[in-house]
């Protein structure tokens, strides 16, 4: 068989890591991202710790540089001293979106799976010399996803599964500085919105290769402020290779690209132009399985961007470990 329990194991988690984890919100920064989980040819339950990080810093001068000068990788202390100020094209500006986030899935029957997902959330900015980062729960996502098709013949096997989701106004809306200013939308723990999403999965495998592509289509409310993002999508294309070493361990390593697409922010019902994405990413990930343990890892930079007035996707990374029962 081309996928043991074990390659299920690689599959699943590979996908799982990079999808549409509409986290936050769906849209820039994993203010984007929903990474929902796939669980391919075997049914298992699990629960993951995640962490993700993405940075912006695409003005004029700039390197583009995945970690920025003064940024931090990892979730810095919380510090909300700077001034409500806009970017002007300083070479220095950027921002950082981090997530660590604990993830469930059961399977309350053999096709049918519950899935959510708990951020703990810390965002960054650096705007004309002035840095300032928050920290809170994010908002939780919790969706279920059915398994339409599901082939496993010894050389070829493939499975499609459909889904839908909500995102919970969970996190803290209202963040602000010490002089009582409260930070733009995108700064913010949560988005103080209710939103849907819906979602496909396929996933197929021929020998030790294999291939998946997942897309996502996520309708966004507004909160209390009649601030919104507008609908946005997002497709993931990952290509597989399993090798095993010795009986209980599996390394997979990947070739990765991310697609996301959302009109910007939105006020009152009307888009105002604002943080626009538009842009492909591509990369490399390497999940490691050791029985019913993996470790996931990977790295994906800007490939193309359409003109926006947001600055440019320098890249994200992440690693996390998964637990199977």
């Amino acid at each position: 068989m081309i996928l043991s329990k074990t390659n299920y194991i690689a599959s699943r988690n590979l996908v799982a890591i990079v999808f549409i984890f509409m986290s936050s919100q769906v849209f820039a920064c994993d203010i984007c991202g929903c990474f929902m989980g796939i669980t391919p040819y075997y049914n298992r339950n699990s629960i993951s710790l995640l962490y993700r990080y993405r940075s912006f810093n695409g003005y004029n001068g700039q390197s583009h540089s995945l970690f920025p000068n003064g940024g931090k990788f990892f979730i810095p202390a919380r510090s909300q001293n700077s001034p409500i100020t806009s970017h002007a094209g300083n070479p220095d500006d950027y921002e950082l979106y981090r997530s660590m986030e604990i993830r469930g899935k059961y399977f309350i029957t053999s096709r049918l799976e519950i899935n959510a997902i708990l951020p703990y959330v810390s965002n960054s900015e650096r705007y004309n010399g002035y840095t300032s980062s928050i920290s809170g729960i994010g908002d939780v996502n919790v969706y279920a996803g059915y398994h339409l098709v599901r082939k496993l013949e010894d050389n070829f096997k493939q499975q499609l599964i459909a889904g839908a989701g909500i995102k919970l106004p969970t996190g803290k809306n209202d963040f602000k500085n010490n002089s009582g200013i409260r930070y733009s939308s995108l700064m913010q723990a949560g988005t103080g919105s209710t939103d849907g999403f819906v979602y496909l999965n396929y996933l197929v495998g021929l020998g030790k290769f294999g291939a998946s592509l997942n897309t996502s289509y996520k309708v966004n409310g507004t909160n209390s402020r009649e601030e919104g993002i507008a609908n946005s999508t997002t497709s993931f294309l990952n290509v597989f290779y399993t090798q095993r070493i010795g009986k209980d361990v599996q390394v997979m390593p990947s070739a990765q690209f991310f697609y996301e697409y959302s009109g910007g922010e939105k006020y009152q019902g009307v888009k105002t132009g604002e943080h626009v994405m538009n842009n492909l990413m591509g990369g490399l990930g390497a999940d490691i399985f050791y029985k019913i343990v993996a470790l996931n890892a990977g790295i994906q930079k800007n490939i193309w961007e359409g003109e926006t007035d947001h600055p440019m996707s320098a890249g994200k990374v992440y690693v996390g470990v998964t637990y199977n029962f």
